[in-house]
C-alpha cells in the first residue's frame, strides 16, 4: 500500500477532498517521523509500536573482502505488532 492508496481510502471513507486527505496522510506521517527523530517511541493501539534501538559499535566483515572492520553504533527502528493485529492477521 502506498500513501496514494491511503489517501484514496480516507477521501472514500470520509468524503473529505482528495487534497485535503493527502494533507492528513502526510500529517500523521510527519508526526510520527518528528516523535521518532525525538527519540521516543510510538504506540498505536491496536496497531503497533515503532520502538527505537540504540546498536552499539562492533567488529564487523566485510563479506566481499573478508576485511575486519567496524561497524559504527546507529539507532535502528523495529517495529512490533499488537496483539489485536497479530490475531486478525492470522484469522485469515
Amino acid at each position: 500500500m502506498t500513501k496514494s492508496d491511503i489517501t484514496s481510502s480516507l477521501y472514500e471513507r470520509l468524503g473529505y477532498s482528495k487534497r485535503e486527505c493527502g494533507v492528513i496522510a502526510d500529517s500523521f506521517f510527519e508526526i510520527i517521523k518528528e516523535t521518532l527523530s525525538k527519540g521516543e517511541n510510538v504506540k498505536i493501539s491496536g496497531f503497533g509500536n515503532f520502538v527505537l534501538r540504540d546498536k552499539k559499535e562492533r567488529k564487523g566483515r566485510n563479506p566481499k573482502t573478508g576485511e575486519e572492520m567496524i561497524i559504527s553504533k546507529r539507532r535502528v527502528l523495529n517495529f512490533k505488532l499488537s496483539q489485536v493485529l497479530r490475531k486478525a492477521m492470522n484469522e485469515k
